[in-house]
Protein backbone atom coordinates (compact mmCIF):
# COMPACT_ATOMS: atom_id res chain seq x y z
CA UNK A 1 0.00 0.00 0.00
CA UNK A 2 1.35 3.41 -0.89
CA UNK A 3 1.02 6.55 1.22
CA UNK A 4 -1.26 7.93 -1.46
CA UNK A 5 -3.71 5.05 -0.95
CA UNK A 6 -3.61 5.46 2.83
CA UNK A 7 -4.59 9.12 2.51
CA UNK A 8 -7.76 8.21 0.63
CA UNK A 9 -9.57 7.50 3.91
CA UNK A 10 -8.32 10.67 5.64
CA UNK A 11 -10.31 13.86 5.78
CA UNK A 12 -8.80 17.02 4.36
CA UNK A 13 -6.89 18.62 7.25
CA UNK A 14 -9.07 21.75 7.33
CA UNK A 15 -12.26 19.65 7.60
CA UNK A 16 -10.70 17.42 10.27
CA UNK A 17 -9.58 20.43 12.33
CA UNK A 18 -12.96 22.12 12.12
CA UNK A 19 -14.92 18.97 12.95
CA UNK A 20 -12.74 18.39 16.00
CA UNK A 21 -13.15 22.02 17.12
CA UNK A 22 -16.93 21.83 16.70
CA UNK A 23 -17.31 18.56 18.62
CA UNK A 24 -14.97 19.19 21.54
CA UNK A 25 -15.83 22.59 23.03
CA UNK A 26 -18.14 22.51 26.01
CA UNK A 27 -20.54 20.98 25.89
CA UNK A 28 -18.55 18.28 24.13
CA UNK A 29 -20.58 16.13 21.75
CA UNK A 30 -20.14 12.45 20.96
CA UNK A 31 -20.70 10.88 17.57
CA UNK A 32 -21.65 7.46 16.17
CA UNK A 33 -21.99 6.33 12.56
CA UNK A 34 -24.13 3.81 10.66
CA UNK A 35 -23.09 3.08 7.09
CA UNK A 36 -24.28 0.99 4.23
CA UNK A 37 -23.38 2.40 0.80
CA UNK A 38 -20.19 4.10 2.06
CA UNK A 39 -19.01 0.83 3.63
CA UNK A 40 -16.86 2.31 6.43
CA UNK A 41 -15.52 5.38 4.62
CA UNK A 42 -17.24 7.83 7.00
CA UNK A 43 -15.89 5.98 10.03
CA UNK A 44 -12.40 5.86 8.52
CA UNK A 45 -12.50 9.58 7.79
CA UNK A 46 -13.60 10.47 11.31
CA UNK A 47 -11.14 8.00 12.79
CA UNK A 48 -8.33 9.71 10.88
CA UNK A 49 -8.75 12.80 13.07
CA UNK A 50 -6.14 13.07 15.80
CA UNK A 51 -7.99 12.89 19.11
CA UNK A 52 -11.11 11.26 17.61
CA UNK A 53 -11.33 8.99 20.64
CA UNK A 54 -12.56 12.02 22.61
CA UNK A 55 -15.78 12.25 20.58
CA UNK A 56 -16.13 9.25 18.22
CA UNK A 57 -17.82 6.37 20.07
CA UNK A 58 -17.95 3.97 17.15
CA UNK A 59 -19.76 2.86 14.07
CA UNK A 60 -21.39 0.00 12.28
CA UNK A 61 -21.48 -0.99 8.64
CA UNK A 62 -24.87 -2.64 8.28
CA UNK A 63 -25.05 -3.74 4.67
CA UNK A 64 -28.10 -6.00 4.75
CA UNK A 65 -31.73 -5.60 5.72
CA UNK A 66 -31.29 -8.10 8.56
CA UNK A 67 -28.40 -6.16 10.10
CA UNK A 68 -30.15 -2.81 9.75
CA UNK A 69 -33.19 -4.20 11.53
CA UNK A 70 -31.25 -6.09 14.23
CA UNK A 71 -28.70 -3.43 15.15
CA UNK A 72 -30.22 -0.11 14.14
CA UNK A 73 -33.93 -0.61 14.71
CA UNK A 74 -34.88 0.01 11.08
CA UNK A 75 -38.50 -0.81 10.31
CA UNK A 76 -38.43 -4.06 8.35
CA UNK A 77 -41.54 -3.40 6.24
CA UNK A 78 -40.41 0.10 5.24
CA UNK A 79 -36.92 -1.13 4.39
CA UNK A 80 -38.18 -4.11 2.37
CA UNK A 81 -40.47 -1.86 0.37
CA UNK A 82 -37.55 0.35 -0.77
CA UNK A 83 -34.68 -2.17 -0.75
CA UNK A 84 -33.25 -0.37 2.33
CA UNK A 85 -32.67 2.84 0.33
CA UNK A 86 -34.79 5.85 1.27
CA UNK A 87 -34.85 8.99 3.35
CA UNK A 88 -36.93 7.24 6.01
CA UNK A 89 -34.50 4.31 6.24
CA UNK A 90 -31.39 6.50 6.51
CA UNK A 91 -33.07 8.61 9.20
CA UNK A 92 -33.85 5.45 11.18
CA UNK A 93 -30.23 4.38 10.74
CA UNK A 94 -28.93 7.71 12.10
CA UNK A 95 -31.15 7.47 15.16
CA UNK A 96 -30.22 3.80 15.52
CA UNK A 97 -26.49 4.56 15.45
CA UNK A 98 -26.86 7.17 18.17
CA UNK A 99 -28.97 4.83 20.28
CA UNK A 100 -26.68 1.83 19.74
CA UNK A 101 -23.57 3.71 20.88
CA UNK A 102 -25.23 6.13 23.33
CA UNK A 103 -23.90 9.19 21.50
CA UNK A 104 -25.20 12.74 21.17
CA UNK A 105 -25.11 12.62 17.37
CA UNK A 106 -25.78 9.84 14.90
CA UNK A 107 -25.03 10.03 11.19
CA UNK A 108 -25.87 7.49 8.51
CA UNK A 109 -25.63 6.66 4.81
CA UNK A 110 -27.46 4.29 2.49
CA UNK A 111 -27.83 4.08 -1.26
CA UNK A 112 -26.56 2.50 -4.44
CA UNK A 113 -22.84 2.66 -5.22
CA UNK A 114 -23.46 1.57 -8.81
CA UNK A 115 -26.38 1.13 -11.20
CA UNK A 116 -28.91 -1.53 -10.25
CA UNK A 117 -31.18 -2.29 -13.21
CA UNK A 118 -33.32 -4.65 -11.12
CA UNK A 119 -34.15 -1.73 -8.82
CA UNK A 120 -34.56 0.82 -11.62
CA UNK A 121 -31.37 2.64 -10.64
CA UNK A 122 -29.42 4.04 -13.60
CA UNK A 123 -26.83 6.08 -11.69
CA UNK A 124 -25.34 5.77 -8.20
CA UNK A 125 -26.87 7.86 -5.44
CA UNK A 126 -27.06 7.91 -1.68
CA UNK A 127 -29.09 9.19 1.22
CA UNK A 128 -27.49 10.67 4.35
CA UNK A 129 -28.94 11.78 7.67
CA UNK A 130 -27.91 13.45 10.92
CA UNK A 131 -29.75 12.89 14.21
CA UNK A 132 -29.11 14.82 17.44
CA UNK A 133 -30.11 13.68 20.93
CA UNK A 134 -31.89 16.44 22.80
CA UNK A 135 -33.56 16.03 26.17
CA UNK A 136 -32.95 12.31 25.97
CA UNK A 137 -34.59 11.77 22.57
CA UNK A 138 -33.16 11.74 19.09
CA UNK A 139 -34.43 14.21 16.53
CA UNK A 140 -33.46 14.01 12.87
CA UNK A 141 -32.01 17.44 12.15
CA UNK A 142 -30.90 17.05 8.54
CA UNK A 143 -31.15 14.59 5.65
CA UNK A 144 -30.48 14.66 1.95
CA UNK A 145 -29.78 12.84 -1.24
CA UNK A 146 -26.51 12.81 -3.19
CA UNK A 147 -26.61 12.15 -6.93
CA UNK A 148 -23.47 10.59 -8.43
CA UNK A 149 -24.11 10.43 -12.19
CA UNK A 150 -21.73 8.12 -14.05
CA UNK A 151 -19.51 7.73 -10.96
CA UNK A 152 -17.63 4.49 -10.48
CA UNK A 153 -18.46 2.51 -7.34
CA UNK A 154 -15.64 3.82 -5.16
CA UNK A 155 -16.10 7.36 -6.46
CA UNK A 156 -19.78 7.31 -5.48
CA UNK A 157 -18.91 5.94 -2.03
CA UNK A 158 -16.29 8.66 -1.49
CA UNK A 159 -18.66 11.39 -2.70
CA UNK A 160 -21.47 10.32 -0.36
CA UNK A 161 -19.07 10.04 2.60
CA UNK A 162 -17.66 13.52 1.90
CA UNK A 163 -21.15 15.02 1.70
CA UNK A 164 -22.39 13.60 5.02
CA UNK A 165 -19.24 14.80 6.80
CA UNK A 166 -19.51 18.28 5.28
CA UNK A 167 -23.20 18.39 6.21
CA UNK A 168 -22.28 17.42 9.78
CA UNK A 169 -19.78 20.30 9.90
CA UNK A 170 -22.43 22.71 8.51
CA UNK A 171 -24.99 21.54 11.08
CA UNK A 172 -22.53 21.89 13.95
CA UNK A 173 -21.54 25.41 12.83
CA UNK A 174 -25.20 26.44 12.99
CA UNK A 175 -25.87 24.62 16.26
CA UNK A 176 -22.81 26.13 17.93
CA UNK A 177 -23.59 29.66 16.69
Amino acid sequence: MSCRMAEATSLPSAVARELKQLLLPEPALTLAVAESVTCGRVQAGIGSISGASHFFLGGITAYTLEQKVAHLGVDRREAQRVNCVSKAVVQQMAVGAGSLFGSDLGIATTGYAEPSPDEGVDDPFGWWSIAHRRRGRFKVVSSGRVECPRARRTEAQAMIAAVVISELVAYLRTWRA
